[in-house]
């Protein structure tokens, strides 16, 4: 059973502040709408900081790791020993999502939420009910407490960022087998084909796509989800413990206010947990990129999702979210800092 908390409505966004936003665009020195996506950020974010000065300069970064039984049918073009290799990297600074938190200013903390590691390793908080999942294509990935557990880990893990006082949010996972998973929570949730949404996650050539995709449409029938089912039974079936953390932590989130900058593929698949889980957390979600993963474009038109970026990405660990961030920030700076026509005595636009 989930816990009760994950089912407590969120906040609305302040339409106050929304309509104070579209007035103060209005009268900014620039013909109406001609910032585009920008000016709707702006908007988006005044609504949900509840603020007349939105702002993104407080984004904290949680990544969750976790490992997969799947691995072992080689989905993957990496062994499943990376995961808790790139433990070892992130916390030395070394990844991409180190790298791009640390010139962006944003604190990074990285969970172990169900990775094989036997030790802690330094720098990460360890917060696992298990050491991986089980092989979903021979049986259930997790049982119920498992489920239960990751869920909780998320609603830890935005817990302990209330020191930063977020803006805004971001999470990322690393996870070998981690694209497996999601695209088989997707298929479920969204009654396709595994064929249609089965992308190269590491890098897997077609051949290997058309094989992921088989092991996936036959874990699928084998655990009964060719039709629609409750949203645990999914996640116990095939579910990872990163994607099940993250789709605690947004839900999270959203209950504390604080929007989320979604990432890729894998993090889109946990919102989409979320909103079946807690229709009430999809206004607090504002989405980063369309990524190279195959998959992403049918969970993103499942949102009703117009992300902000297409660089092609599929890296996952946030890196997409990360890459956005410079966006909404000067688009909140723009917001805030330009003059009025008033301010500027320039002449407004004739009626």
């Amino acid at each position: 059973m989930l816990p009760e908390w994950i089912s407590l409505d969120c906040a609305a966004p302040s339409e106050t502040h929304r309509q104070a936003a579209l007035a103060r665009q209005a009268q900014l020195t620039k013909p109406l709408g001609a910032l585009g996506r920008l000016e709707d950020v702006a908007v988006e974010l005044a609504a949900l900081q509840a603020t007349e000065t939105p702002g993104a300069d407080r984004v904290p970064v949680v990544l969750f790791a976790g490992d997969h039984g799947i691995a072992r049918q080689g989905i993957s073009a990496y062994p499943p020993e990376v995961t808790v290799q790139m433990l070892h990297n992130f916390a030395g600074g070394g990844a991409a999502i180190s790298v791009l938190a640390r010139s962006l200013g944003c604190p990074l903390e990285v969970v172990d939420a169900g990775t094989l590691a036997d030790a802690r390793v330094p720098g990460v908080v360890v917060d696992k009910p298990c050491r991986g999942t089980r092989d979903f294509s021979v049986e259930r990935a997790l049982t119920p407490a498992e489920v239960a557990f990751a869920c909780e880990a998320g609603g830890r893990a935005v817990a302990r960022q209330a020191d930063h006082a977020p803006q805004l949010m971001i999470f990322g996972e690393m996870g070998i087998g981690n694209t497996t998973s999601a695209a088989a929570i997707a298929a479920a949730l969204l009654t396709c084909a595994p064929a249609d949404i089965v992308g190269s996650g590491t890098g897997l050539d077609a051949a290997g796509r058309t094989r992921k995709a088989g092991i996936i449409g036959d874990a699928l029938a084998r655990h009964g989800l060719v039709s629609p089912t409750p949203v645990a039974e999914i996640l116990a079936a095939v579910g990872g413990l990163e994607i099940i953390a993250m789709a605690g932590a947004i839900i999270a989130a959203a209950q504390r206010r604080w929007p989320v900058l979604v990432d890729g593929f894998i993090v889109s698949v946990a919102a989409l947990v979320a909103i079946r889980l807690n229709p009430s957390c999809r206004p607090w979600l504002l989405f980063s990129h369309r990524s190279a993963e195959r998959g992403h474009a049918i969970v993103l038109d499942a949102l009703g999702a117009r992300p902000l970026i297409d660089l092609d990405l599929r890296l996952g660990e946030a890196s997409g979210a990360a890459t956005a961030l410079p966006i909404v920030r000067l688009a909140c700076a723009l917001h805030g800092g330009m003059a009025t026509f008033a301010e500027a005595a320039v002449s407004g636009r004739e009626s």
